[in-house]
Protein backbone atom coordinates (compact mmCIF):
# COMPACT_ATOMS: atom_id res chain seq x y z
CA UNK A 1 0.00 0.00 0.00
CA UNK A 2 3.19 2.08 -0.38
CA UNK A 3 1.67 3.33 -3.88
CA UNK A 4 0.74 6.34 -3.65
CA UNK A 5 -1.67 5.50 -7.42
CA UNK A 6 -3.05 2.64 -5.02
CA UNK A 7 -3.78 4.80 -2.26
CA UNK A 8 -5.55 7.69 -4.42
CA UNK A 9 -7.72 5.19 -5.83
CA UNK A 10 -8.86 3.42 -2.73
CA UNK A 11 -9.70 7.20 -1.50
CA UNK A 12 -11.83 7.91 -4.38
CA UNK A 13 -13.45 4.58 -4.23
CA UNK A 14 -14.18 4.78 -1.04
CA UNK A 15 -15.88 8.10 -1.12
CA UNK A 16 -18.09 7.00 -3.25
CA UNK A 17 -19.39 4.47 -1.43
CA UNK A 18 -20.12 6.38 1.77
CA UNK A 19 -22.13 9.33 -0.24
CA UNK A 20 -26.15 10.31 0.07
CA UNK A 21 -29.08 9.96 -1.68
CA UNK A 22 -28.77 12.79 -4.17
CA UNK A 23 -31.90 15.42 -4.73
CA UNK A 24 -33.35 13.66 -7.34
CA UNK A 25 -33.45 10.31 -5.35
CA UNK A 26 -35.28 11.96 -2.39
CA UNK A 27 -37.91 13.83 -4.21
CA UNK A 28 -39.03 10.08 -5.99
CA UNK A 29 -38.63 8.65 -2.28
CA UNK A 30 -40.54 11.44 -0.98
CA UNK A 31 -42.99 10.97 -3.77
CA UNK A 32 -43.63 7.80 -3.54
CA UNK A 33 -44.20 8.03 0.41
CA UNK A 34 -46.79 10.37 0.11
CA UNK A 35 -48.57 8.30 -2.29
CA UNK A 36 -48.68 6.23 -0.05
CA UNK A 37 -49.80 7.73 3.01
CA UNK A 38 -51.99 9.58 0.18
CA UNK A 39 -53.41 5.87 0.12
CA UNK A 40 -53.45 4.85 3.08
CA UNK A 41 -55.15 8.36 4.29
CA UNK A 42 -57.66 7.49 1.69
CA UNK A 43 -58.67 4.46 3.09
CA UNK A 44 -58.78 5.31 6.55
CA UNK A 45 -61.36 7.98 5.41
CA UNK A 46 -63.60 5.64 3.57
CA UNK A 47 -63.96 3.26 6.45
CA UNK A 48 -64.76 6.34 8.70
CA UNK A 49 -67.19 7.48 6.27
CA UNK A 50 -68.63 4.29 6.19
CA UNK A 51 -68.69 3.48 9.73
CA UNK A 52 -70.43 6.66 9.95
CA UNK A 53 -73.24 6.18 7.58
CA UNK A 54 -73.74 2.52 8.94
CA UNK A 55 -74.21 3.85 12.13
CA UNK A 56 -76.75 6.26 11.11
CA UNK A 57 -78.27 3.94 9.14
CA UNK A 58 -78.63 1.48 12.53
CA UNK A 59 -79.76 4.55 14.03
CA UNK A 60 -82.88 5.45 12.03
CA UNK A 61 -83.63 2.05 12.20
CA UNK A 62 -83.59 1.30 15.60
CA UNK A 63 -85.87 4.44 15.87
CA UNK A 64 -88.49 3.68 13.52
CA UNK A 65 -88.73 0.03 15.26
CA UNK A 66 -89.07 1.64 18.45
CA UNK A 67 -91.73 3.98 17.19
CA UNK A 68 -93.67 1.76 15.41
CA UNK A 69 -93.50 -0.90 18.28
CA UNK A 70 -95.21 1.85 20.76
CA UNK A 71 -97.13 3.28 18.25
CA UNK A 72 -98.78 0.00 17.09
CA UNK A 73 -99.64 -1.31 20.43
CA UNK A 74 -101.95 1.62 21.47
CA UNK A 75 -103.56 1.70 17.92
CA UNK A 76 -103.86 -1.67 17.78
CA UNK A 77 -106.19 -1.45 20.84
CA UNK A 78 -108.27 1.18 20.21
CA UNK A 79 -111.66 0.91 21.47
CA UNK A 80 -110.95 -2.16 23.21
CA UNK A 81 -113.49 -2.90 26.47
CA UNK A 82 -111.96 -6.18 27.28
CA UNK A 83 -115.43 -6.99 27.81
CA UNK A 84 -117.66 -9.96 26.04
CA UNK A 85 -121.03 -8.81 25.53
CA UNK A 86 -122.31 -9.25 22.30
CA UNK A 87 -124.68 -6.46 22.19
CA UNK A 88 -122.59 -3.37 21.99
CA UNK A 89 -124.33 -1.46 24.20
CA UNK A 90 -121.80 1.48 26.25
CA UNK A 91 -123.28 3.74 28.84
CA UNK A 92 -120.88 7.06 29.45
CA UNK A 93 -121.57 8.41 32.74
CA UNK A 94 -118.94 11.01 32.83
CA UNK A 95 -119.09 14.30 32.81
CA UNK A 96 -118.82 16.24 29.57
CA UNK A 97 -118.35 13.23 27.67
CA UNK A 98 -118.76 14.44 24.56
CA UNK A 99 -116.49 17.23 24.91
CA UNK A 100 -113.42 15.87 26.74
CA UNK A 101 -111.35 13.83 24.15
CA UNK A 102 -109.85 11.72 27.27
CA UNK A 103 -113.74 10.68 28.21
CA UNK A 104 -115.64 10.38 24.89
CA UNK A 105 -116.07 6.89 24.07
CA UNK A 106 -117.91 7.58 20.69
CA UNK A 107 -114.88 8.63 19.14
CA UNK A 108 -112.13 6.42 20.93
CA UNK A 109 -109.68 6.87 17.87
CA UNK A 110 -109.46 10.34 16.40
CA UNK A 111 -106.61 11.89 13.68
CA UNK A 112 -105.54 14.94 12.66
CA UNK A 113 -103.81 16.46 9.66
CA UNK A 114 -102.39 18.67 11.54
CA UNK A 115 -101.28 18.49 14.89
CA UNK A 116 -101.81 21.79 16.06
CA UNK A 117 -105.68 21.69 15.66
CA UNK A 118 -105.70 18.28 18.04
CA UNK A 119 -107.70 19.61 20.84
CA UNK A 120 -105.59 16.69 23.39
CA UNK A 121 -102.79 19.23 22.12
CA UNK A 122 -104.14 22.75 22.44
CA UNK A 123 -101.77 24.69 26.01
CA UNK A 124 -99.22 22.74 25.68
CA UNK A 125 -96.79 25.95 25.27
CA UNK A 126 -92.61 26.22 26.11
CA UNK A 127 -89.60 24.99 24.77
CA UNK A 128 -90.17 21.30 24.86
CA UNK A 129 -93.55 19.25 23.64
CA UNK A 130 -94.76 21.85 20.89
CA UNK A 131 -96.73 20.36 18.13
CA UNK A 132 -95.26 20.61 14.98
CA UNK A 133 -97.75 22.11 12.19
CA UNK A 134 -98.45 20.55 9.56
CA UNK A 135 -97.67 16.77 11.14
CA UNK A 136 -100.39 14.00 11.83
CA UNK A 137 -101.86 13.37 15.76
CA UNK A 138 -103.63 10.87 17.07
CA UNK A 139 -105.63 10.36 19.81
CA UNK A 140 -106.82 6.59 20.81
CA UNK A 141 -109.20 5.93 24.03
CA UNK A 142 -109.07 2.14 25.21
CA UNK A 143 -109.04 -0.09 28.60
CA UNK A 144 -106.58 -2.54 30.40
CA UNK A 145 -107.54 -5.21 32.81
CA UNK A 146 -107.63 -4.31 36.30
CA UNK A 147 -106.74 -6.76 38.84
CA UNK A 148 -110.08 -7.22 40.86
CA UNK A 149 -113.56 -7.83 38.83
CA UNK A 150 -116.83 -7.37 40.77
CA UNK A 151 -117.60 -9.15 43.62
CA UNK A 152 -121.39 -8.38 44.73
CA UNK A 153 -123.69 -5.32 44.65
CA UNK A 154 -123.61 -3.56 48.00
CA UNK A 155 -127.03 -2.07 47.95
CA UNK A 156 -126.09 1.31 47.49
CA UNK A 157 -126.86 3.28 44.52
CA UNK A 158 -123.34 4.61 44.54
CA UNK A 159 -120.98 2.28 44.96
CA UNK A 160 -120.22 -1.02 44.31
CA UNK A 161 -117.67 -3.92 45.69
CA UNK A 162 -114.68 -5.90 44.09
CA UNK A 163 -113.66 -9.71 44.40
CA UNK A 164 -110.47 -8.42 46.80
CA UNK A 165 -108.60 -5.43 47.34
CA UNK A 166 -106.94 -3.66 44.30
CA UNK A 167 -103.34 -2.50 43.72
CA UNK A 168 -104.54 -0.62 40.92
CA UNK A 169 -107.50 1.19 41.45
CA UNK A 170 -107.56 4.70 42.88
CA UNK A 171 -109.74 7.72 44.02
CA UNK A 172 -109.96 9.68 40.21
CA UNK A 173 -109.53 6.34 37.88
CA UNK A 174 -111.74 6.06 34.69
CA UNK A 175 -113.07 2.25 34.79
CA UNK A 176 -114.95 0.78 32.48
CA UNK A 177 -117.24 -2.52 34.01
CA UNK A 178 -119.26 -4.93 31.63
CA UNK A 179 -120.94 -8.08 31.84
CA UNK A 180 -122.98 -10.33 29.01
CA UNK A 181 -125.77 -7.14 29.11
CA UNK A 182 -123.98 -3.74 28.47
CA UNK A 183 -120.86 -1.77 29.90
CA UNK A 184 -120.59 1.45 31.84
CA UNK A 185 -118.05 4.10 31.87
CA UNK A 186 -117.60 5.60 34.98
CA UNK A 187 -115.18 7.49 37.33
CA UNK A 188 -114.30 6.23 40.74
CA UNK A 189 -114.92 8.96 43.44
CA UNK A 190 -113.31 7.07 46.26
CA UNK A 191 -111.53 3.60 46.97
CA UNK A 192 -111.27 1.35 50.11
CA UNK A 193 -110.44 -1.76 50.54
CA UNK A 194 -112.88 -3.79 48.05
CA UNK A 195 -115.51 -1.13 47.70
CA UNK A 196 -115.78 1.64 44.36
CA UNK A 197 -117.80 4.84 44.78
CA UNK A 198 -119.00 6.66 42.60
CA UNK A 199 -120.97 9.65 42.85
CA UNK A 200 -123.23 12.31 40.81
CA UNK A 201 -120.62 15.01 41.03
CA UNK A 202 -118.40 16.98 39.55
CA UNK A 203 -115.59 15.90 42.23
CA UNK A 204 -112.76 14.59 41.49
CA UNK A 205 -113.27 16.22 37.81
CA UNK A 206 -114.40 15.71 35.67
CA UNK A 207 -116.98 13.46 38.23
CA UNK A 208 -120.08 11.37 36.81
CA UNK A 209 -123.28 12.44 35.83
CA UNK A 210 -125.62 9.89 36.73
CA UNK A 211 -125.72 7.50 39.66
CA UNK A 212 -127.70 5.02 37.50
CA UNK A 213 -124.81 2.95 35.21
CA UNK A 214 -127.82 1.12 33.37
CA UNK A 215 -128.05 1.79 29.25
CA UNK A 216 -129.15 4.00 27.69
CA UNK A 217 -127.97 6.74 30.70
CA UNK A 218 -130.75 9.23 31.57
CA UNK A 219 -128.74 12.73 31.20
CA UNK A 220 -129.88 13.55 35.18
CA UNK A 221 -128.52 12.56 38.77
CA UNK A 222 -130.47 9.69 38.90
CA UNK A 223 -129.79 7.71 35.27
CA UNK A 224 -131.08 4.23 34.75
CA UNK A 225 -130.47 1.94 37.45
CA UNK A 226 -128.34 -1.06 37.38
CA UNK A 227 -126.31 -3.53 39.01
CA UNK A 228 -123.58 -5.79 37.54
CA UNK A 229 -123.59 -9.44 38.54
CA UNK A 230 -120.70 -10.72 40.28
CA UNK A 231 -117.63 -10.92 38.21
CA UNK A 232 -118.47 -8.43 36.16
CA UNK A 233 -115.17 -7.05 34.37
CA UNK A 234 -113.50 -4.16 35.28
CA UNK A 235 -111.19 -2.41 32.98
CA UNK A 236 -109.10 0.98 33.46
CA UNK A 237 -109.23 3.46 30.76
CA UNK A 238 -106.26 4.67 28.84
CA UNK A 239 -106.22 7.81 26.77
CA UNK A 240 -103.10 8.86 24.99
CA UNK A 241 -102.22 11.37 22.13
CA UNK A 242 -99.20 10.71 19.76
CA UNK A 243 -97.76 13.71 17.71
CA UNK A 244 -94.38 15.71 16.78
CA UNK A 245 -93.28 17.61 19.43
CA UNK A 246 -89.93 19.80 19.58
CA UNK A 247 -87.12 18.99 21.83
CA UNK A 248 -85.05 20.41 24.68
CA UNK A 249 -82.21 20.60 21.56
CA UNK A 250 -84.06 22.50 19.36
CA UNK A 251 -85.08 19.31 17.13
CA UNK A 252 -88.22 17.39 16.88
CA UNK A 253 -89.42 14.29 18.49
CA UNK A 254 -91.97 11.64 18.69
CA UNK A 255 -94.46 12.18 21.33
CA UNK A 256 -96.61 10.68 24.01
CA UNK A 257 -99.12 12.09 25.73
CA UNK A 258 -101.17 10.46 28.61
CA UNK A 259 -103.97 11.02 30.76
CA UNK A 260 -103.75 10.82 34.42
CA UNK A 261 -106.44 10.22 37.11
CA UNK A 262 -106.16 11.30 40.45
CA UNK A 263 -107.93 11.97 43.63
CA UNK A 264 -108.18 15.77 42.29
CA UNK A 265 -109.25 14.67 38.77
CA UNK A 266 -108.07 13.94 35.24
CA UNK A 267 -105.47 15.88 33.75
CA UNK A 268 -103.22 15.61 30.66
CA UNK A 269 -99.62 14.67 32.03
CA UNK A 270 -96.49 16.04 30.55
CA UNK A 271 -95.35 14.93 27.14
CA UNK A 272 -93.08 12.13 27.09
CA UNK A 273 -90.79 11.75 24.67
CA UNK A 274 -90.69 8.67 23.02
CA UNK A 275 -88.06 8.61 20.03
CA UNK A 276 -86.15 11.75 19.03
CA UNK A 277 -85.25 12.98 15.65
CA UNK A 278 -88.39 12.02 14.32
CA UNK A 279 -89.59 14.97 12.15
CA UNK A 280 -92.28 13.82 10.35
CA UNK A 281 -95.57 11.82 10.81
CA UNK A 282 -98.43 11.11 8.41
CA UNK A 283 -101.43 8.86 9.42
CA UNK A 284 -103.90 7.74 6.99
CA UNK A 285 -106.72 5.70 8.04
CA UNK A 286 -108.58 2.69 6.13
CA UNK A 287 -112.48 2.09 5.93
CA UNK A 288 -113.97 -1.23 4.97
CA UNK A 289 -115.86 0.48 1.97
CA UNK A 290 -112.60 2.08 1.10
CA UNK A 291 -109.77 0.49 -0.96
CA UNK A 292 -107.35 2.98 0.16
CA UNK A 293 -105.64 4.61 3.13
CA UNK A 294 -107.40 8.43 2.97
CA UNK A 295 -106.59 11.67 5.41
CA UNK A 296 -108.07 12.07 8.67
CA UNK A 297 -109.99 14.87 7.00
CA UNK A 298 -111.23 12.58 4.40
CA UNK A 299 -112.67 10.11 7.23
CA UNK A 300 -114.93 12.85 8.65
CA UNK A 301 -117.50 12.04 11.19
CA UNK A 302 -116.91 8.20 10.43
CA UNK A 303 -114.32 7.90 12.94
CA UNK A 304 -116.02 4.37 14.08
CA UNK A 305 -115.89 2.73 11.15
CA UNK A 306 -111.46 2.76 10.88
CA UNK A 307 -110.24 -0.51 10.70
CA UNK A 308 -106.96 0.29 10.30
CA UNK A 309 -104.20 3.01 9.91
CA UNK A 310 -100.99 3.53 7.94
CA UNK A 311 -98.01 5.69 9.52
CA UNK A 312 -95.34 6.95 7.62
CA UNK A 313 -92.61 8.35 9.93
CA UNK A 314 -89.63 10.73 8.93
CA UNK A 315 -86.39 10.14 11.01
CA UNK A 316 -83.19 12.23 10.64
CA UNK A 317 -79.73 10.38 12.15
CA UNK A 318 -78.28 11.95 15.30
CA UNK A 319 -74.72 12.54 13.14
CA UNK A 320 -75.13 15.46 11.14
CA UNK A 321 -72.38 14.59 9.07
CA UNK A 322 -73.42 10.84 8.35
CA UNK A 323 -74.39 11.36 4.63
CA UNK A 324 -72.18 10.71 1.74
CA UNK A 325 -71.07 14.43 1.35
CA UNK A 326 -70.24 14.74 5.33
CA UNK A 327 -72.46 17.73 5.00
CA UNK A 328 -76.03 16.24 6.53
CA UNK A 329 -78.16 13.87 8.61
CA UNK A 330 -78.93 10.72 7.00
CA UNK A 331 -82.78 11.14 6.59
CA UNK A 332 -85.07 8.05 5.81
CA UNK A 333 -88.80 7.49 5.81
CA UNK A 334 -90.42 4.00 6.90
CA UNK A 335 -94.09 2.60 6.94
CA UNK A 336 -95.95 0.65 8.71
CA UNK A 337 -99.59 -0.43 8.58
CA UNK A 338 -101.91 -1.37 11.96
CA UNK A 339 -104.94 -2.91 12.76
CA UNK A 340 -107.56 -2.21 15.09
CA UNK A 341 -108.28 -5.69 16.43
CA UNK A 342 -111.52 -5.46 18.37
CA UNK A 343 -113.14 -3.37 14.62
CA UNK A 344 -111.68 -6.92 12.15
CA UNK A 345 -113.93 -9.42 11.90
Amino acid sequence: MSDPHMIQGWQRHGARRVRGFTLIELMVAMLLGLIVIGGVTSVFLAGQQTYRANEALGDVEDGSRTAFEMLARDLRYAGNTGCDNTTGRIANVINGNSTLWYANWALPLEGFDDASADPALTGITGSTGVPVKGTSSVHILSTVNADVSVGSASGSPTSFNTNAASTELAAGDIIMVCDFDHATLLQVASYSGTSVGYNATTTPAPGNLSTGLGYPVVYSSTGNSYTFLPNAHVGLMTAVDWYIGTNALGGQSLYRLPVTYTAAGASVATPQEMVRNVTKMTIGYLQPSGTAFTTATAVAGNWAQVNAAQVTITLQSTNARASVNNAAPIVRSFTSTTTMRNRVL
